[in-house]
């Protein structure tokens, strides 16, 4: 599974970060960095980040690999 974060949307509020934070964080300059891939047994973390974004700038795809 895969996700992107919309670069253009994300304003770096981290509330994914706090979600989620074995997958998103916010580097020295409070730029969000991610990883793009993960495994089933991270799923609700990261639909927990999914849910936590205010303008709705990440996407999951089930099916990347």
């Amino acid at each position: 599974m895969k996700i992107t974060v919309d670069e253009v949307k994300c304003q770096n509020h981290g509330l994914c970060a706090i979600s989620a934070p074995d997958h998103f964080e916010l580097d020295a300059d409070g730029k969000l960095t991610y990883q793009e891939t993960f495994d089933e047994e991270n799923l609700d973390a990261i639909e927990d980040a999914i849910d936590s974004c205010p303008l709705q700038a990440i996407v999951m795809d089930r099916d990347a690999a």
